[in-house]
């Protein structure tokens, strides 16, 4: 069972890694139409929301079905997964109060949603090389 959750959670980030590659997509789909990219980064928002839910639902599960109790490595992930849909839940907030007819407002929504979606890819790639790195006995968190 553990081994089958711990999969699952593996599974989950790949595929949300994707996503948030995917992501970076977004502004170049929606072109120059802030309605469409006012959708499409709600429609990202929800996804984004849940497949991170996912992912920790699958990690708890793993965690509390295997015994393997509140590690250094386990606050990480949570501090992680908490940090990812703060900064998804700001730059959705600030996508939707702004005015996207202004052209200057426009582009600097898409800048911030590309910045956003850089530093949550580079935030999950760190803490999958960090996990890669303990399981090998590189590092010991």
């Amino acid at each position: 069972m553990l081994e089958q959750m711990l999969m699952t959670h593996s599974i989950l980030i790949k595929a949300f890694l994707g996503f948030l590659v995917l992501g970076l997509f977004i502004p170049q789909f929606a072109g120059k139409d802030g309605l469409k990219f006012k959708k499409a980064s709600f429609i990202y928002t929800m996804v984004f929301q849940a497949i991170a839910t996912m992912i920790a639902f699958a990690g708890l599960v793993a965690m509390v079905s295997g015994d393997l109790g509140m590690t250094v490595t386990s606050i990480i992930m949570i501090i992680v997964w908490a940090i990812m849909m703060f900064l998804e839940i700001k730059k959705h907030k600030s996508i939707k109060k702004s005015d996207l007819s202004d052209e200057a407002t426009f582009t600097a929504s898409k800048s911030s949603f590309m910045k956003v979606n850089v530093i949550q890819i580079l935030i999950l790639v760190a803490m999958v090389v960090m996990m890669i790195l303990r399981a090998k006995g590189v590092i010991s968190i």
